[in-house]
């Protein structure tokens, strides 16, 4: 059985491979939801990610339609004891920003969707710099106190706003972040890798990365003068075709062959070896889509894989880093 790792300095342990909720309600219907969710929870999976504004991006939605069917799947299933949800907070249509009384009320919607009394991991989902990040602390650690929510965390935030939500959080004694979700993977580096990092680090948070496999380009089903049929194929493709990302195909194919693997598990493995990462996030529209991701659990690869990847990734300076 795959050992769980521990989330931060929470009393959370989680798989590996946190399985993405983008893709619920949105891509993938209530049925194709629930049966990827079977499948990860099957293969040793506990940690779901969603956020309140899944999928107010499609037509016809309006925000909360991946936490209403991980809700609905909770409740057929009966095993929320068994699953760590995190959901985020900020960017949903009705609820933006991040001031007091918008957690306040956005926190009541998340709970009536997934169907439960707590969130084990609440994310800010967007730093909101109108905001002094001691009302938004304030308000995070008062779900704590009322039992909505175990463990706070935030995303896409600048070095001196995390550090100086830790610095109030430590000195008021109030909930602390525990994690951080950085836009991180082997494509996309530099938005990291520097005071991000650091401040990480020095504070001992985990983090949960997204965008893990840069919009499937790092799956491998995208190289130069291949057409693939995929909403993100244009995005994903014109990175095959830069000198970078070749290199990038090239060292992920070395290191799968050598161990009989998908490519997309090998740069999963890559990113959850390095410094602070407790586990990748990534999605699975279909139950076929899934294996080559759990798999990361128990896939090991070696120093001089692990450096082969790291070099073969190195920004260029005249390619900047991309999704």
């Amino acid at each position: 059985m795959t050992s769980l790792r521990p989330l931060g300095t929470s009393d959370l342990n989680v798989f590996p491979l946190a399985l993405g909720g983008n893709v619920f309600g949105w891509s993938a219907d209530e049925e194709q939801s629930f049966a990827v969710l079977d499948a990860y929870t099957a293969a040793g999976g506990n940690f779901v990610d969603t956020a309140d504004m899944y999928s107010a991006w499609a037509e016809g939605n309006q925000g909360g339609e991946s936490e209403t069917v991980i809700g609905k799947w909770l409740a057929s299933r009966g095993n929320r004891s068994e699953v760590v949800i995190a959901t985020k907070v900020g960017a949903h249509p009705r609820y933006k920003g991040l001031a007091a009384t918008t957690i306040k009320g956005a926190v009541e919607e998340s709970l009536r969707r997934l169907g439960t009394d707590h969130i084990d991991l609440y994310y800010s989902h967007f730093d909101d710099p109108t905001v002094p990040v001691e009302e938004i602390v304030t308000a995070l650690d008062q779900l704590v106190r009322d039992g909505k929510v175990r463990a706070v965390a935030a995303s896409n935030i600048a070095p001196d706003r995390l550090q100086a939500s830790l610095d109030f959080a430590e000195a008021e004694g109030l909930a602390r972040y525990v994690a951080l979700q950085p836009h991180y993977n082997l494509l996309s580096r530099d938005t990291y890798e520097g005071e991000l990092l650091a401040t990480t680090e020095r504070a001992g948070l985990a983090a949960v990365p997204y965008f893990a496999l840069a919009s499937g380009f790092l799956t491998g089903k995208y190289r130069a003068g291949k057409t693939v049929d995929s909403v993100r194929a244009e995005g994903a493709s014109a990175h095959a075709e830069t000198e970078r990302g070749r290199r990038i195909l090239a060292a992920l194919d070395t290191v799968a062959a050598a161990h009989d693997a998908e490519v997309a598990t090998v740069a999963l493995a890559w990113l959850a070896s390095r410094p602070t990462v407790a586990a990748p996030i990534a999605s699975a529209r279909t139950v076929e889509q899934l294996p080559a991701l759990v798999a990361v659990a128990d896939l090991r690869l070696t120093p001089a894989e692990l450096t082969l990847l790291t070099d073969a990734s190195e920004p260029d300076a005249s390619e900047p880093d991309a999704s």
